[in-house]
């Protein structure tokens, strides 16, 4: 995850959008190393998408795949017919696209080539019309500057009958990180559930259903705090601003008064979007 650049509200909208494309790649990018083991929040909330998931598809996208491990159980379930995890079966076909090179380096490395790895940018699908029996997406299009434009490429790709599985964040989320470094500009303004459903049916689903739900993680120290962000590519300062000594000072004295008996807290409020197109 990451924060949106502040763009100069003049600037041209195609240099705006390569800014905000080369800042989230290179964010994630440096994130793909560490993004396994500091991502517990993200696994997490995957496991709610996991549980949603429908018996069959043919052709599956992972939209937003990080390091592809949900990519990789989605490929279990679907791609390898026989079901024995090899990737001889004669199920359907999967990919993963994500924006960071960097990630999909790690999909790679860990996953191999038998999934179809994509770069591009969700708002552009390099995919053919119709081509989709279903997309699965955890904690990604929340980054996406322009949520219509993503819908309408989910409609476009997908075929009638098919879904879209899409958890995303809401208000509220990280909230207790922007208090404790009352920086809360730093962090990305989330849509509420109004604005995904409105944005669905606009895009053209036939079927739209948002449920929310509020997940909290516990940490021991803000260190802990901050790894678990950092490591998803989120950001608390601002562009080209560099935090002090006496900024993490400030920030753990204002989350230990956050503190509970299981430790610091740490808030997602998560959009789970059941579309049908």
């Amino acid at each position: 995850m990451t924060a949106l650049p502040n763009h100069a509200v003049d600037a041209p909208d195609a240099v705006r959008d390569r800014n905000w494309r080369d800042r989230v790649a290179h964010a994630f990018s440096r994130a793909a190393p560490h993004y396994r083991e500091r991502a517990r929040a993200q696994q997490a909330m995957a496991e709610r998408l996991l549980e949603r998931l429908p018996d069959r598809a043919g052709a599956v996208l992972d939209l937003g795949c990080g390091p592809g491990d949900m990519t990789a159980e989605l490929a279990r379930r679907y791609v390898d017919g026989d079901g024995d995890g090899d990737g001889d079966g004669d199920g359907g076909t999967i990919h993963g696209l994500d924006l960071a090179p960097g990630m999909l380096t790690e999909a790679r490395r860990r996953h191999g080539e038998a999934i179809g790895w994509l770069c591009a940018d969700a708002a552009d699908l390099p995919l053919p019309s119709a081509s989709l029996d279903l997309v699965a997406s955890n904690l990604a299009i929340q980054w996406c500057p322009d949520l219509d434009a993503v819908l309408a490429e989910l409609v476009r790709v997908l075929r009638p009958g098919g879904r879209a599985l899409i958890n995303t964040l809401a208000p509220g989320t990280l909230a207790e990180v922007g208090q404790a470094w009352q920086r809360p500009a730093g962090l990305l303004g989330f849509r509420d559930a109004a604005c995904h459903r409105r944005a669905a049916h606009q895009a053209g689903f036939r079927r739209v259903e948002v449920t929310e739900h509020i997940e909290r993680f516990h940490y021991p120290d803000l260190s802990a705090v901050m790894a678990s962000i950092k490591g998803v590519g989120a950001q608390v300062a601002r562009d080209g601003a560099r935090l002090s000594r006496a900024d993490v000072a400030r920030a753990a004295r204002r989350f230990e008064r956050l503190r509970t008996e299981d430790g610091l807290p740490v808030s997602y409020h998560l959009l789970t979007l059941d579309l049908e197109r």
